[in-house]
């Protein structure tokens, strides 16, 4: 699944009139293998959709307030799943400045809820297949990036787990991150 992370960067992501180039992407593993995945305890009504088939979304509400998009990558019954944490919009940039207005071209996808802003997705997206070309949310072939441009560091906002390198981004020559890549954030714990 860390493979399928750092495989979905530069690919395409299509919702009606608007498309956006994935440029950061973040792994999760499932039952018992991963601290910071829905999935670690087992199935539930949330993360049915992680448990397969893959190139399904799993859409979830975090914070109260914000929608987030996953692809599912592992095989049935064994839950895996990519968080799309931000993007380039390189279609329908009307559309998509019209649901986040004010915002710079450059953050209209920069972050896992404002890519699903900008695409309009909510839970309605939940459980399509998104390599069906009739769906109305797909996940097309983009250009590869060069593997130079690659990089990989530990995920955000994750406490269980944070050190896995399972966040992969897209960066510019000179190293420095694109700049529809979202900045990291360390997890801060909770207090009880």
């Amino acid at each position: 699944m860390d493979r399928a992370a750092a495989g979905l960067l530069g690919c395409q992501l299509v919702a009606g009139p608007v498309t956006l180039r994935l440029t950061e992407t973040e792994a999760y593993a499932g039952v018992g293998a991963d601290p910071a995945s829905h999935a670690h305890r087992g199935r539930t009504a949330r993360n049915t959709v992680m448990f397969g088939p893959p190139g399904h979304a799993y859409v979830y509400f975090t914070y109260g307030m914000h929608w987030c998009l996953n692809v599912v990558c592992g095989p049935p019954d064994t839950a895996s799943a990519v968080l799309l944490r931000a993007g380039e919009v390189v279609a329908g940039l009307p559309a998509a400045r019209g649901r986040r207005p004010g915002v710079p071209d450059r953050d209209l996808a920069r972050g896992p809820a404002r890519l699903t802003r900008a695409l309009a997705v909510d839970r309605a997206a939940n459980g399509v297949d998104l390599l069906a070309e009739d769906a109305p949310l797909r996940l097309v072939p983009g250009t590869p990036p060069d593997p130079s441009a690659v990089q990989a560091g530990p995920r955000v906002g994750v406490t269980g787990g944070a050190d896995t390198t399972w966040r992969y981004w897209l960066a510019t020559p000179d190293g420095r991150a694109e700049p529809t890549v979202s900045r990291y954030r360390p997890a801060v714990p909770r207090r009880r």
